[in-house]
């Protein structure tokens, strides 16, 4: 079996991105976090974008340095490992 292509993990890192985008507009802070849903989706959406960030190759990172890729995988280990209160 071969292992996805990463320019796949990039489409999907778009796809997730154009949905934070969507579930968040309009809404401040306030009415994003008491929203319930859209606060979850949000969420989940961001740590999928740090997942398929760690299936891009280190030679592609480095390519592509302007992107804070540690920051991205970091914020998704945050989210998944920390609290949500």
């Amino acid at each position: 079996m071969s292992e996805r292509e990463w320019r796949f993990y990039l489409d999907d890192m778009i796809g997730f991105a154009e949905k934070v985008l969507i579930y968040t507009e309009g809404l401040d802070q306030a009415a994003f976090v008491a929203s319930g849903l859209n606060y979850d989706a949000t969420v989940r959406n961001l740590e999928l974008i740090g997942e398929a960030a760690t299936h891009i190759p280190v030679e592609i990172q480095k390519t592509f340095g302007a992107v804070p890729w540690r920051q991205v995988i970091a914020t998704r280990n945050r989210l998944i490992h920390g609290s949500r209160n």
